[in-house]
C-alpha cells in the first residue's frame, strides 16, 4: 500500500510540475487568456451533446417570473454564455465571470441570444458578490462552476443573499 501511495505521489508531481514551471516563469497568465477561447470553442460541441438535459433543466426557469412579468437571473461564472440559449424570451442576465478575458467571448454569444437582454457583466468570484444587491434577482444559475470555486459554501451563502424571497 505505502508503494502505490509514493507511485500515486509522483504520478501527481510529474502531471503538476507544467504549471509549476509556467508560475515560475511568470507565465501562467497565458492559461487566463487560453481558457476562454478553449471554453467558447468547446461549448458548441457540449450543447449539442447536453441539448436536451440543459432543456429539461431550464425548462422551468419561467415559473420564477416576478408579478409585473420579468425574469431576472444572475449567472455565476457564465464563462462564454453556454447557458443563454436556453433561458427564457425576455429573461434579464447578469453576468459573473473571475477571468476578465472571458468577456470577448460572452459578447459573441450575447450577439446570438438576442432573445434575453443583459444587465451588465461583472469581473468577480462566486465568493464575493458584492455588487450584486440583496435579494435583487430571482434565479441564480451555476453551472460547470462550484468543482472550481475555492470555497462552495461561500459561493452558496451569496446565491442566498442575492435571491428574491
Amino acid at each position: 500500500m505505502q508503494c502505490f501511495m509514493k507511485f500515486c505521489r509522483l504520478v501527481c508531481l510529474a502531471l503538476s510540475t507544467p504549471f509549476y514551471l509556467l508560475q515560475f516563469f511568470g507565465l501562467r497568465g497565458m492559461y487566463k487568456r487560453l481558457f476562454p477561447f478553449l471554453a467558447y470553442n468547446i461549448t458548441f460541441s457540449y450543447n449539442d451533446k447536453m441539448h436536451e438535459l440543459k432543456r429539461e433543466l431550464f425548462r422551468n426557469l419561467a415559473r420564477f417570473t416576478n408579478a409585473d412579468g420579468t425574469l431576472r437571473l444572475l449567472e455565476i461564472g457564465c464563462g462564454s454564455g453556454a447557458n443563454f440559449k436556453f433561458y427564457p424570451n425576455g429573461c434579464t442576465v447578469i453576468c459573473t465571470d473571475p477571468n476578465p478575458h472571458m468577456e470577448p467571448y460572452l459578447r459573441m454569444s450575447m450577439d446570438v441570444n438576442k432573445h434575453l437582454s443583459y444587465e451588465e457583466i461583472l469581473v468577480l468570484s462566486g465568493e464575493d458578490l458584492r455588487e450584486v444587491q440583496d435579494e435583487s434577482v430571482d434565479v441564480v444559475v451555476c453551472t460547470l462552476v462550484l468543482c472550481s470555486v475555492n470555497n462552495v459554501e461561500n459561493v452558496l451563502q451569496e446565491a442566498r443573499r442575492v435571491l428574491r424571497n
